[in-house]
């Protein structure tokens, strides 16, 4: 029995979708605008976004120069924002803070605009391009509108994209560690740590600068030792003074105490040859 009412209601509903997909489609295929734009904006506030960008885009070339087409345009962008069609959301965002510059919406469409960037931008390894392209467009909406509800949301994302450059740049220089290059890692973080001087990946780019230093260091000339050793202890100092408990104490100071003891016996073997 219960099998038999299941079976009949999944007949019902199917029947009702192709009825419903049905009647969309001769929609489309009407000339019946004021219509279509009705059922555009219904479509659109029950969060079918990509029915209603349908109609909207068939019907957007009637209502120019019209009173609706300031409604018509920006619900057009937003059915692209909806849709994470987010270049597309971009373009039609930027059209209208172009085409109706004097909206109460045009705050909106920048803030959305400059988002649909931030939703462009590719993961840390990949070209950044995008990502400095939606920093740009989120500090000149927080120039145009500094006090805008949208104000925080647009500096949070602006951190979390700068974040990625960092990134980005952080895990390049430390690659030279990953293979051997030990000078260009130290002058990679050096050069890291002085660009990002704020960066969360401050404490670990100057561990990659002491562990490339330490390498260089305990595979040099007996004659360089001695200099290169006591830079290394002003380097772990310098750690343990921004970071006591570092990530990376324990290896840190398993490294120091050696450099501590070849000091030790640098400086013995020197104090036996001056006797």
């Amino acid at each position: 029995m219960k099998l038999k009412v299941f079976r009949v209601t999944l007949i019902l509903l199917l029947g009702l979708t192709s009825v419903s997909c049905s009647d969309y489609q001769k929609l489309l295929n009407s000339d019946d605008t004021p219509t279509k734009y009705k059922e555009a904006e219904v479509y659109y506030n029950n969060g079918e976004y990509r029915k209603a960008n349908r109609l909207l885009e068939q019907i957007l070339p009637k209502y120019r120069g019209k009173p609706q087409a300031q409604r018509v345009i920006f619900f057009f962008a937003d059915s692209y924002f909806q849709t994470k069609s987010y270049y597309l959301a971009a373009y039609q965002y930027e059209n209208f803070v172009k085409t109706f510059p004097k909206s109460d919406r045009v705050q909106e469409a920048t803030f959305k605009a400059a988002k649909s960037y931030y939703y462009q931008s590719p993961r840390f390894s990949l070209d950044q391009e995008d990502t400095y392209t939606a920093i740009e467009k989120l500090q000149v909406f927080l120039n145009l509108y500094p006090d805008s509800e949208f104000a925080e949301e647009a500096n949070q994302m602006i951190g979390e994209l700068q974040e990625k450059l960092e990134k980005k740049d952080f895990e390049i220089a430390k690659q030279y560690y990953t293979i051997r290059d030990y000078k260009a890692a130290i002058k990679a973080n050096e050069n890291f740590i002085s660009t990002y001087p704020g960066t969360k990946f401050r404490e670990e780019a100057l561990y990659t600068k002491f562990i490339s230093s330490y390498e260089i260091a305990v595979n040099s000339i007996s004659n360089k030792k001695q200099e290169r050793f006591k830079e290394l202890v002003q380097q772990y100092n310098t750690i343990i003074r921004y970071y006591p408990e570092s990530l990376f104490l324990e290896d840190l100071d398993k490294k120091i105490s050696k450099i501590n003891a070849d000091l030790e016996s640098i400086q013995q073997a020197t104090s036996k040859q001056t006797k």
